[in-house]
């Protein structure tokens, strides 16, 4: 048996509650075959396009609402989809098991120089005349890998997952855990409003570590992390280890608003563990762990 931290990606989920509802039924099957082979599951998933868009809702009807209420909010609801599926496939197959989603705080340091230059892309793509177009107050807007203009927010790092002890008890009690969506609820010690969205992937990491998960599983638009993405002599990575990654990182060989993240976040946890990062895409999650469609990063 093994204990897994799953990382589902925000622009997976789709744009609108009605299609997250639909993609989220093949992963919920997937996680239950998942159980069924003994292992513990925690999913965490991201939220840039939710929060950016429940953040634009509010402020169109004037009501100004700090990014960590935005990011419980989508904690809540994407949580809410997530574990329903899955306690559809439980129910249907009459596993004794349960699901729970947890409104997860994450300590940041208020010095972090990170809310002096806004970088995690929130919200939907705009093209660039319609970035010229808006006038919104001390938003920052940049180019997102090739895909568009977002808007950019402070994304401190995460230090410590401040529920940490309640997620391990629910994995010891037949529990999977729904935890750190959209990289946690952003705190300072015990303050609260922090106008900030953590990275899914960093927090992923560091919840993996501070569990003792075994794999670190993050999911994403393509089979396996490519060098040369896009180019004709693009190469697929089936396993790599953290000297060979980093001095990738070095080459820029990783967009920083797409699989950078997802590097960054693999060299932390398997370089501070000795376990496994496995990167791969949605569609190989049931079999993830004997799938090859995948890159495995080692220390």
């Amino acid at each position: 048996m093994s204990r897994l931290v799953i990382a589902l990606g925000g622009n997976a989920l789709g744009d609108n509650y009605l299609t997250q509802q639909e993609l989220l039924k093949q992963t919920a099957k997937d996680i239950v075959s998942l159980i069924e082979k003994g292992h513990e599951v925690v999913i965490t998933h991201g939220n840039g396009p939710q929060v950016g868009m429940i953040n634009l809702a509010f402020d169109n009807n004037n009501i100004k609402l700090p990014l960590d209420i935005c990011t419980a909010m989508s904690q809540g609801y994407i949580g809410f989809h997530i574990q329903n599926e899955i306690l559809y496939e439980i129910n249907k197959k009459n596993i004794n098991y349960d699901v729970a989603t947890l409104l997860t705080e994450v300590i940041v340091d208020k010095n972090d120089e990170a809310f002096l230059n806004p970088t995690k892309p929130i919200g939907k793509f705009y093209t660039e005349d319609e970035v010229k177009q808006l006038n919104k107050n001390n938003e920052i807007f940049k180019e997102d890998a090739g895909r568009g203009y977002r808007r950019v927010v402070a994304s401190p790092k995460p230090i410590k997952i401040k529920n940490k002890n309640i997620i391990k008890k629910l994995l010891e009690n037949k529990t999977i855990v729904v935890a750190c969506g959209g990289g946690g609820i952003p705190v300072f010690d015990n303050e609260i409003n922090v106008n900030a969205v953590i990275d899914k992937d960093l927090t992923s990491s560091l919840l993996a570590k501070e569990i003792e998960a075994d794999f670190l599983i993050i999911l994403t638009a393509v089979e396996q992390v490519e060098l040369n993405f896009g180019k004709e002599n693009a190469k697929k990575l089936e396993k790599i280890d953290i000297s060979e990654l980093k001095e990738c990182v070095k080459n820029n060989e990783f967009a920083k608003g797409s699989m950078l993240p997802k590097i960054e976040a693999a060299i932390n946890f398997t370089s501070l563990t000795g376990n496994q990062t496995i990167i791969t895409s949605l569609k190989n999650l049931g079999n993830v762990l004997e799938n090859v469609n995948k890159t495995i990063i080692e220390k």
